[in-house]
């Protein structure tokens, strides 16, 4: 049988990446799939550089076991079935109570306040000691897939995209640094020789997915998205609209992307582009936007074991019903109606 294959397009969202180890963990175990490219921002990122050094040492169990390891960093246990005992009192009560516990409030005060610069040398970020765990001759490595890192240029505004030996800890770092609770990652610009100040890389590709539309690669894309592109209730609540507003903000380049893809095939479908001028590109997405609603940005920046693991095992369900409802198309049409989503 002839496998298919596909790129990965990660979004970043925190700890709310676990959603998207969920959903590697399932497509991993379908050897129908070949994975040719993975871009990945934040959580993404950090997704992704697992799947590639794992798969390269151990194949897509190596892969797996990789994945495993990170998020158990990220939770600070060993074993996440250890959180179950939480699971009665429900996903969303659970992110509700976090959201408003003292510490998450004042955490939230102090960023208002308090630069991440002030701390002097104390300050330390956590995400370090797990990053430079990585094995970076195979994260930067010409084997498959192809991987590509997204951050934000605080100088120019501008999407950085690293990619084969500029990919190291301080990249992944870059990717995932908000700057409301980093400091900003300092890398130097081989061509320039200039040191260029980076910041999440959610505020200009979450994720990028231009780097997946070279020629050497297959027209179809399946977008992990984890910040929920829908919501029908209207915040009221200064939480809730801040909440809100993340959202937003972590898919607006996201959903420009998409725009331009759909403007791309409207030209070509018309005729008014000829086949070849431009990629046409398959886009597939699997989200639980239901199951995103239920959780705010605390919950994104607190790793608590119980929601890591129901996120976990959320992706695994969505990735399930991609493989049953729309692995078929992979290859031949795209399963998002982006006409439908822009007009």
């Amino acid at each position: 049988m002839k496998k298919k294959q596909i790129n990965l397009a990660l979004q970043g969202g925190g700890a709310h990446g676990a959603y998207t180890w969920g959903v590697l963990d399932r497509l991993l175990e379908e050897d129908a799939l070949e994975i040719s490219a993975i871009s990945g921002t934040s959580a993404g990122a950090l997704n992704g550089a697992a799947i590639k050094s794992g798969m390269i040492i151990g194949g897509r169990q190596g892969a797996r076991d990789n994945l495993d390891w990170l998020w158990e960093k990220v939770a600070g246990v060993r074993d996440l079935r250890l959180s179950e005992w939480m699971a009665p009192f429900g996903i969303a009560a659970l992110s509700k109570a976090i959201e408003q516990s003292w510490p998450v409030a004042v955490g939230n005060a102090m960023t208002r306040i308090v630069s991440p610069y002030d701390y002097g040398p104390v300050y330390k970020n956590p995400l370090r000691e797990i990053v430079e765990k990585f094995n970076y001759d195979l994260v930067c490595g010409q084997q498959a897939p192809h991987f590509f890192v997204s951050a934000t240029n605080v100088r120019n505004g501008k999407i950085k995209v690293f990619q084969g030996e500029e990919i190291g800890p301080d990249a992944l770092l870059a990717s995932a640094c908000l700057p409301t609770l980093f400091q900003a990652v300092e890398i130097e610009d081989p061509k320039t020789g200039r040191v260029e100040a980076y910041w999440d890389g959610g505020y200009t590709g979450n994720p990028a997915l231009f780097p997946l539309f070279a020629p050497d690669l297959p027209a179809d894309i399946v977008i992990i998205n984890i910040n929920p592109l829908v919501r029908d209730k209207l915040p009221n609540s200064s939480t809730e609209i801040q909440n809100r507003i993340n959202e937003i903000s972590f898919n607006s380049s996201l959903l420009r992307e998409l725009r331009a893809i759909e403007f791309v095939q409207r030209l070509l479908d018309a005729g008014r582009l000829n086949e070849g001028q431009m990629n046409r590109v398959r886009v597939h997405m699997i989200a639980d936007d239901d199951m995103m609603s239920k959780l705010s940005t605390a919950t994104k920046t607190v790793p608590n074991p119980a929601v890591i693991s129901a996120l976990k095992q959320a992706g695994r369900v969505a990735a399930e019903q991609f493989l049953r409802d729309d692995i078929d198309h992979v290859g031949k049409r795209s399963t998002v109606d982006l006409e439908k989503m822009f007009n």
